[in-house]
Order: structure tokens, then C-alpha cells, then sequence
């Protein structure tokens, strides 16, 4: 520990951390455009400057570590001028107009301008040529906004591995992008919205699908549906002033209908249908490996995570045989919703529009995949982010915080608390393990109160073991068989966990990847910022909605036993397989 003084006060801090740690562990806010939690700072945007005795000049507090009898000043004269100028600086490269920015509302640029008392542009010239990059489905891109704090580069090198963009040129044209000034079609990013939910203006932002939905709302010969992902529920109502991790599911519902969807869904009915299919899937492989010798078919990777199933296609597409073929959720329902509801509900299907609402940017990529239209017309229409949906709650003049609770419709809309776990880092596998024991062994799964914590929680890459007594007389070859399956979230440690895997020092029968830290809940479509508190608030509130439901096994959800019974026969049948499965490609 050392002691030191911030602002006149005495405070003593662990060594080895950043002044502006330090600060923030005592309350005191320093304003920092660069710095992101966890990873090493860069000091690019030198807003976090303070003053330390002694100290020549002034110092980036987020590079800069304490040391024993350290004095430093946040808030001097000399630290205001110097970020006000830096400040004033970057708003003289910076275009746009904010009456007309995305970010207009929530820009961290913006807000700290108006802290420090910028009024006019003292330092008028030369400005870049701003390029609009919207070549993905899922991503738009500004570079007139960029202000080069390099967060985007961090997230996308450091936490996924995928290195898309980078900084190109030097001095006054640096520029933020992929090589050559390439859209981003060109390159092989994942769509995952990582950099969109770090960027602190509107320089890259979800592609928005609200103007599309509105029309479809307004048009009567038009029946819209909307599903919700697990993970809206958690972080919804920090669009409305609700602290990280408030549960709004009811309140979500009601503001829904008042939006005039003709029917409001769970994405959570096809998250238990998923790991009915899943879990088959995963028991018929080991059957095909265990008594039939079949190799090269194991571990099973999960596939409800698309910037995954990218990543996977485009660096290692040697494991694509070992994924699931199953859909995520979200297709899934898109696929029942225009044959098996559309038939019940005597809708024609090239009338229903089907809306997601998701906590994922790559999920509009996803959506549009050219093999998602199993159905016959196009399985989901448009995705909207949490962020985008709370938008068009305030545009439509809905008080949210005033509403009632309401439920969701049926029967797409009935769903046990291991769907609503989706949203978590290891809540997939924890719900197909709930599932998987009891099919095999025909007994309850004996963990209390059904949470495998060993699967849980933000550490990268988590394992767990479950040894299999007495099966049922079906699965008699599996008696005695440990299941060893593992979980990572972050692509960088999906890398970590294949490489493992493919150099046979880690054997595994099934392993969950997530794209983003945290799972779902910190989604690149979910409300900024982002931060391992926020992400912890969210994971807390899932695992209490999971708790608060009688219902908390996929296999017992009767209207997914319903559907079978009615519709789809078995798991892993012919029609399940025409809807609810899908392929994938070596990019």
C-alpha cells in the first residue's frame, strides 16, 4: 500500500495502480476519453491530465502510477485550461452536427465539453473529409466524428482478436479504419458492436432498423410480431434512469404493446426449444463417439452467439463440424413464428413481419444470412438493439416508469428461468446440463438451487465436470462418462479454448463461447457504458429472474412439449431439422 494526497486529502491505495485508479477508488472523477477498464492504458486522448508536485508537467493520470508521498491536484487552474484546450482541440476536427447525431443525447464528448465551459470554436481551419461506411448490415461508420481516442482498436484487438480496424496514416490525417480506407465488408469483423458500445461520440454506431419497423407498425396489411431476448429484460430501464441491472420484463411488455405490435413473444420459448435440440444434439454425438468410434465430431460448440459462428468461419473454420447446427434463438422463433403460429393464428406468412429486439449488432447481420429462410420467407425481418428500442419508447411519448406490469402472449411466449440464463457467461451450458442429466439419468439434477457457479462469473474461460451414474436403460453407455465441458466469453479466450482443444492439451465433450464479456448482457447493442459493475448488476438480475419462476428446466415447458407434440414430432427430426438447423461457411 502507499499513501498519498489527492486534492489536499490523505488516502492510501494498493501500489502499482494508476492515479486515475486511485481516484476513482476514493470518489473523485477525473474525465478520461481513452481509457477502458481492464485493458492497458494508452493515454491517447490526454483529457485525464493532473497535476503532480514536483512534476515538471502535467501528467495522463490513466499511465501514470502512484507512488509513496505522491501529491496530486484533479481540479487546479492549470488542469482546467489544459482539458478545456485539449477539449477544444478535438471539436475543431470533429464534424457533424449534434442536433443530428445518434449520439446527440449520450455523447461523452459533448457532455464533457458542456462540463468545462466550452461555448465557441477558438480554433477554426482545416478539417478531415468525413466517409460513411455502412457496408455491413450491422455496423455504420463515421470518420468526420472519430476523435482517434483508439478505444474501438482496443476492444476489437485486445478483447475479440479480430484486429478489423486500426489507425491508418500519422499526424493530422490519422484515421481510424480498416487498411486502405476499406469498408468494413472488406475485412473480417464479426459485427459483434464492441467498438460501437466503447466509442464515446457517434463516430461507429448500430445500423438502425427503426425507421424500417415504424413503417411496418403503421402498415395494416402488416401483422408484427416482436421477441425479446433474455438480456433486454436486465438493462432496458437504464434507457429510462433505472439503475444497472432493474429487472423491467412487465414494464418492457406493456411499452411493446403500446408501440402496436400485434403480439409480443419471449425469445426465451425458442432459448428451451434450443437446448431440447442442442442437448439431443450433443447426446447423439457422444453416442456416435462413444459406440459407434465416429471422431473429429467433439467437443460441440454452441451456436447461439453469431459474431461467434463468424469469428469461427473466418479463423478457424477446421472446428465448423463441431459446432451445433442449431440456430440461435432469435432464428429459431423466426422460423415457428411464420408456419407453426402463422398457421394457428390464420395469418399468412408473407404478411407477418417478424421483429427482434436484441442486446447484439451482429444479430442484424445474422438475421440477414442468405440460408436463414428455412420458413420460406425470411425467418426475422429486423433487429433492433435494447438501445434502439428504448429510443422508440421516448419517441412515441410512453412514460415507461409509470406503466403496469403485463405478461407475454402465448404460446410463444412461455418460458422456464434456464432460457432467461442465456444472457449470462455460462448460463447455455448451465441450462444444458439442467436438461442433459435429467434426460440421461431420469433423476433431478442434484446441484442446489440448480446454479453451476463454477460456470458463472466474468473469469474468461471457466470449466466444470459432471459425472454420469446409472443412466437410464437408452443411455447406458454412458454410465460412468465425466462431462467435461468448459465456457469462455470474449473471442480472445474462444481463441484461447480452441487452440487448447485443437493441440490436445484440453479435451472437452461441450463448450459454450459467448462473443461478449459478460455473455449477452454486455452485448454490443446493450445501453452504454458497459463496465464489469454494470455487467455484474445484469447477471444478478437474470439469475434472480431464472430464481423467480416455478418453471426452471427447458424439458419441462409445456408449450415447447406442446409444439412438439403438434408440430415438430421429435427433436432432431425431419422438420426440426428443415426449421430450426442450419449450416455453416469457410470465409
Amino acid at each position: 500500500m502507499v499513501n498519498l494526497k489527492i486534492n489536499g486529502e490523505k488516502i492510501t491505495v494498493e501500489e502499482n495502480i494508476s492515479i486515475l485508479e486511485a481516484a476513482g477508488k476514493n470518489k473523485i472523477n477525473i474525465p478520461t476519453l481513452c481509457y477502458l477498464e481492464g485493458y492497458d492504458a494508452i493515454g491517447a486522448c490526454r483529457v485525464c491530465m493532473v497535476e503532480v508536485k514536483g512534476a515538471k508537467t502535467l501528467t495522463a493520470s490513466c499511465s501514470t502510477p502512484v507512488s509513496e508521498g505522491m501529491e496530486i491536484f484533479t481540479n487546479s487552474e492549470k488542469v482546467r485550461a489544459a482539458r478545456k484546450n485539449v477539449v477544444e482541440l478535438l471539436l475543431s476536427e470533429h464534424s457533424g452536427d449534434c442536433n443530428y447525431c445518434e449520439r446527440s443525447g449520450d455523447c461523452e464528448l459533448r457532455i464533457l465539453a458542456s462540463s468545462l465551459g466550452v461555448r465557441e470554436n477558438y480554433f477554426t481551419g482545416e478539417s478531415l473529409m468525413n466517409n460513411i461506411d455502412d457496408s455491413t448490415p450491422a455496423l455504420v461508420r463515421d470518420s468526420g466524428k472519430c476523435i482517434k481516442c483508439r478505444r474501438c482498436i482496443t476492444v476489437c484487438t485486445g478483447l475479440q482478436k479480430v484486429g478489423a480496424i486500426s489507425p491508418q496514416y500519422r499526424g493530422f490525417k490519422t484515421s481510424i479504419g480498416p487498411a486502405f480506407a476499406a469498408g468494413l465488408d472488406s475485412v473480417p469483423c464479426v459485427q459483434c458492436g464492441q467498438c460501437a458500445a466503447v466509442c464515446p461520440v457517434g463516430a461507429i454506431t448500430e445500423k438502425s432498423h427503426i425507421d424500417q419497423v415504424w413503417n411496418a407498425l403503421d402498415d395494416p396489411e402488416k401483422y408484427v410480431v416482436v421477441q425479446t431476448a433474455p438480456a433486454i429484460r436486465a438493462a432496458l430501464g437504464e434507457c429510462f434512469d433505472y439503475e444497472p441491472g432493474t429487472r423491467v420484463t412487465g414494464k418492457m411488455v406493456t411499452a411493446l404493446r403500446k408501440l402496436k405490435f400485434d403480439a409480443v413473444f419471449d425469445t426465451n420459448f425458442a432459448a428451451d426449444l434450443t437446448i431440447l435440440e442442442e442437448g439431443t444434439e450433443l447426446l447423439m454425438r457422444l453416442k456416435r463417439t462413444l459406440v459407434d468410434k465416429e471422431q473429429y465430431i467433439l467437443p460441440q460448440f454452441t451456436s447461439c452467439s453469431p459474431g461467434w459462428i463468424k469469428f469461427a468461419e473466418y479463423y478457424f473454420p477446421e472446428i465448423l463440424p463441431k459446432i451445433s447446427t442449431c440456430k440461435s434463438p432469435q432464428q429459431m422463433f423466426g422460423a415457428l413464428a411464420k408456419t407453426y403460429y402463422a398457421a394457428k393464428a390464420g395469418i399468412s406468412p408473407d404478411k407477418m413481419v417478424v421483429v427482434s429486439v436484441m442486446p447484439c449488432t451482429a444479430k442484424k447481420f445474422e438475421a440477414q444470412r442468405e440460408e436463414m429462410n428455412d420458413s420460406g420467407e425470411r425467418d426475422v425481418d429486423f433487429v433492433l438493439t435494447t438501445r434502439e428500442l428504448g429510443k422508440m419508447i421516448k419517441s412515441a411519448g410512453i412514460d415507461f416508469q409509470s406503466l403496469e406490469d403485463s405478461e407475454m402472449d402465448s404460446p410463444l411466449g412461455i418460458s422456464s428461468g434456464a432460457a432467461d440464463i442465456f444472457a449470462n457467461t455460462g448460463g447455455v451450458m448451465e441450462a444444458a446440463v439442467r436438461t442433459v442429466y435429467e434426460i440421461v439419468t431420469g433423476r433431478s439434477f442434484p446441484v442446489k438451487d440448480l446454479h453451476v457457479t463454477s460456470v458463472a462469473g466474468l473469469e474468461g474461460v471457466k470449466e466444470a465436470s459432471f459425472k454420469l451414474e446409472n443412466p437410464v436403460d437408452s443411455w447406458k453407455f454412458l454410465d460412468g462418462v465425466e462431462l467435461k465441458v468448459a465456457v469462455a466469453h470474449g473471442l480472445s479466450n474462444a481463441a484461447k479454448v480452441i487452440e487448447a482443444v485443437n493441440s490436445g492439451k484440453a479435451i472437452y465433450h461441450f463448450i459454450e463461447i459467448m462473443t461478449c464479456p459478460g455473455g449477452c448482457i454486455g452485448g454490443g447493442g446493450q445501453p452504454r457504458m458497459t463496465d464489469d459493475k454494470t455487467r455484474m448488476a445484469r447477471i444478478k438480475a437474470i439469475y434472480e429472474e431464472d430464481e423467480s419462476k416455478s418453471l426452471r428446466k427447458s424439458h419441462e415447458n409445456p408449450d415447447v412439449k406442446k409444439l412438439y407434440e403438434e408440430y415438430l414430432k421429435k427433436p432432431l427430426g425431419e422438420k426440426s431439422h428443415k426449421l430450426l438447423h442450419t449450416k455453416y461457411t469457410k470465409r
